[in-house]
This record gives C-alpha cells, structure tokens and sequence, in this order.
C-alpha cells in the first residue's frame, strides 16, 4: 500500500508542473477569449462595454470576413489534399523502391521543415518577384520576353494558390518521413506474397500500404488540418499581408487584424471563438469521417 502511494504521488509530482503550465497558458486563455468576445474593448483601455452577442451579429454580416472564411477553407482542403498526396508517394517510394542515395532524398525533402517561415516566404517572394523572380523569368522563355509579368502576389486570382504551393513545399518533407516509419513497420512477407499472386506496385500500395498505415494517417489529417490553419496566419502576415485588397485574408490575420490594428479586441476575440470552434469541428468531423477498424498484422 505504501509503495502504492508513494508511486502515485511520484506520478502525481512529475505530471502536476505540465497541468499547472497548461491551465494557466491554455485554458485560461482559451475562457478569456470567450469572455473578450462578449465585450466591445479597444484593447488598449480600462472602458469595456458589455454587449452580449452583438460582436457574431456584427461577424456573421462582414462580407470581409466570409473572404477570410473561404481562403482558409480553400487552404485547408488544397494544402492537405496535396500534401498527404505528394507524401504518401515519396514516401512509398522511397521505402519500396531500391534507389541510391535514400538517406539523401530523406535528408533533401526534409530541409524546408526545418526552415522558419518567414525565411521560406523570403525564398518564395523571390521566386514570385514579378521582375526578377525564377518563375517569370523560365516563363518567359514560352511566352517571350516582352509579355506582361505575372503578378503572383499581386493577382487576387492566383495569390492563394501562390500560397498554397509555398505551404506544401515546407510540409512535404514531415509528413513523407512520418509515413516512412509507419511503411517500414509493414511486414516485408506481405509484399512477397503480392507479388506471388501478381499485384503490382499500385495495388499493393493501395491494399497493403494504405490500409496498414491508416492510423498514422488518421492522427497525421488531423495535425496537419489544425497546423494548417496557424500556418497560414504566418504565410500571409511574411508574404502578402493579406493583399491585394483582402484576397488572401484568411481567419487569424482577419482576427489579428480586427484586434489589434483597427482596436477592435473584441471584436477579434469574437472571430477567435469562431475559429476555434470550427477547427475542433473540422477535426472532430474529420476523424469521424476517417475511421475504420484498425487491421493487425
């Protein structure tokens, strides 16, 4: 009984020091934002008027922020489709395939993770330089030297995707070594019975592979969903600020925005509560849409 105690309150003493630092670093913070929403405040100020559920009313008509709405959501579904994609492929390749240098191509693909963000955006805004960038000058090469350059970041119709490729170039690398360690932990005897039987590469990767690593992958969809939402907030604020005229505006630089910039706190705590609300909905409908029974092998 004693030994029995004295591990508890062991496990009780090395727990208690994360739960107090998450308490006071999320959850308080997370019941602020709530109760900020609530509240007409400028943020820099002691004069806070309570006005009940006036900031959604005012939310739920701002045209400026249904914009931010679909560009994250036009992220989110553009960047995770293309990145579980382009992941899962390098990833079987580089785990099935016997191709020289692997620890290379592992290292290579891994570098832009690595990176900050706003060194990743300083990479890119060169590349999109309408003037200089790499891009305009290989197009140029087809459509000739005197056509107009293209404005990546300054069109409103090609911003977002100029974006999109930029956050699919710094996730890649994670997400396919993720995907190596679950693939390498698939029994190498079930690809020779594949093989055996005749199934190429293709059908073993959809009905071994994929069905094996389904959970990494669940775990990993949700992840990216969430990271992807707090990544964007950094690729628009290094790269266009939300420019041109809001077109690549998405939920968080609206919110810091709306918060800090036109001193409007709460109404900004406002859109936070909303964002926060649909990034556990989203995740929550994701691992409900996702979930299958887990295979053994």
């Amino acid at each position: 009984m004693k030994h029995r105690k004295g591990r508890n309150g062991f496990i009780a003493v090395c727990v208690l020091p994360a739960v107090i630092l998450f308490i006071i670093f999320m959850i308080v913070p997370t019941i602020n934002v709530f109760k900020m929403s609530l509240y007409k405040w400028g943020g820099f100020s002691n004069n806070k008027t309570f006005v009940g559920l006036n900031n959604f009313k005012i939310l739920f008509e701002d045209p400026k922020f249904y914009r931010s709405f679909q560009n994250s959501v036009l992220l989110i579904v553009m960047v995770t489709i293309i990145t579980m994609v382009f992941s899962l492929v390098f990833a079987a390749i580089l785990s099935r395939e016997k191709i020289k240098g692997q620890n290379f191509f592992r290292i290579i693909f891994y570098i832009p993770n690595i990176l900050s963000v706003v060194v990743i955006s300083a990479i890119f805004s060169a590349i999109y330089d309408p003037s200089q960038g790499l891009l305009n000058s290989i197009l140029s090469i087809f459509r000739g030297a005197k056509a107009d350059p293209i404005l990546w970041l300054g069109n409103q119709k090609l911003v977002i995707y100029s974006l999109v490729i930029a956050m699919v170039w710094q996730a890649i690398g994670y997400y396919m070594v993720m995907y190596m360690a679950s693939m390498s932990s698939v029994p190498e005897s079930l690809y020779e019975s594949a093989n055996l039987e005749g199934a190429g590469r293709i059908h073993q990767f959809f009905n071994i592979t994929l069905p094996l690593i389904w959970t990494n992958i669940r775990t990993t969809l949700t992840f990216f969903i969430i990271s992807t939402i707090n990544l964007s907030f950094l690729f628009v604020k290094a790269m266009t600020g939300g420019k041109p005229d809001g077109a690549s505006e998405v939920f968080l630089s609206y919110m810091y925005g709306q918060a800090y910039t036109n001193s409007s706190y709460g109404y900004g705590m406002a859109i936070g509560v909303i964002v926060f609300l649909f990034s556990f909905g989203l995740a929550g409908l994701v691992n409900l849409a996702t979930k299958r029974e887990p295979l053994e092998f």
